[in-house]
């Protein structure tokens, strides 16, 4: 293997520390999170015992009725003791019962997240295709037609919201081509429009990155060494520009993942996805607190694991980021 990406005992003792550190920050994470969102919910307006029955089909429920769900659930004590409660049954894996459906939160997660991670990746891959193409495109034609066009493209994605773009989709390509279904089935076939909404999500801040890296390594001493010994624009731009302009890409990809699960949430309900993130829309709308706080704790930590996973192969393929760590530890 190349020495460049031979681990040394040290370097071992980088990648241990660095998850190490994660792992305590995820759990300071998710205990801040869900003391948050327990707080924040309780105050939404209407009562929570009113909108768990409305949500099981009740429209006008009694005051037994109401009453009775308020002894199911504990309603009725202070929100400090019952937020306690949840965190001591959490702590072993139990996140509770589903206001609505009486189930088990982690078991109604599990049974929809094969249909999230579908659109995710599907949407991951074409974030990846579109904002690589595109800053090549733009870099090689920098100040040209070209790249006025893909800077148009990136700015126009950021300023459309992701759901008024699917509804778009769904009036003129869905209904009024043919072209896939109104209510999805969760199959692949069906993932290319809502993945389609959810890559352009992230298309513009991409794409704008990493043609400023692509710009930057075009104008380092390394590229015009290689251009005065005779390289070709497309030679320098691929063998020198690209890999040195993918590894700080790669922080962006980072976060980008975690921001696709929150805007899945948006395009999941435009699209009747029948994922985490619809799950999580009804659960607010009906107050369904331990699926809301369950699904927010599953968001932080896909969050968390894709930064530690992307800063691991980012120590992984430069070695000079190692000797800063190396560094730091000695400040």
């Amino acid at each position: 293997m190349n020495n460049r990406f031979r681990l040394t005992k040290s370097d071992s003792k980088i990648f241990l520390r660095l998850i190490l550190t994660r792992i305590g920050q995820a759990f300071l994470s998710v205990f801040g999170v869900s003391i948050l969102v327990w707080a924040l919910l309780p105050l939404a307006e209407g009562d929570t015992a009113e909108r768990v029955l409305k949500a099981r089909g009740v429209e006008n429920p009694t005051t037994l009725e109401i009453q009775t769900v308020r002894d199911e659930f504990g309603l009725e004590k202070p929100l400090v003791v019952q937020y306690f409660n949840w965190l001591k049954r959490a702590a072993h894996g139990d996140f509770s019962v589903s206001y609505q459906s009486k189930r088990q939160v982690l078991t109604e997660i599990s049974e929809r997240l094969p249909a999230t991670i579908l659109l995710a990746f599907a949407a991951f891959l074409l974030s990846l295709v579109f904002s690589i193409l595109g800053a090549m495109v733009s870099a090689t034609f920098y100040g040209k037609f070209p790249d006025r066009v893909i800077q148009f493209l990136t700015q126009a994605s950021s300023a459309v919201p992701s759901f008024l773009l699917g509804l778009l989709i769904l009036q003129f390509v869905v209904v009024g081509y043919g072209f896939g279904n109104v209510v999805s089935d969760v199959s692949f076939s069906d993932a290319v429009l809502p993945a389609f909404c959810l890559a352009i999500l992230i298309f513009g801040s991409w794409t704008q990155i990493l043609r400023a890296n692509l710009l930057e390594a075009l104008n380092s001493r390394y590229a015009l060494v290689a251009k005065a010994r005779g390289a070709s624009n497309q030679r320098i731009l691929w063998r020198y520009a690209l890999p040195n302009a993918l590894l700080p890409f790669l922080t962006v990809v980072g976060i980008g993942i975690g921001s696709l699960l929150g805007g899945a949430a948006i395009i999941e309900t435009v699209f009747s996805w029948n994922g985490i993130g619809s799950y999580a829309v009804q659960a607010v709308a009906a107050r369904d607190l331990p699926v809301v706080q369950g699904f927010v704790i599953f968001a932080t930590l896909i969050y968390i694991l894709s930064n530690l996973t992307v800063d691991i192969i980012a120590l992984w393929l430069d070695p000079r980021l190692r000797i800063v760590k190396k560094i730091e530890k000695f400040i």
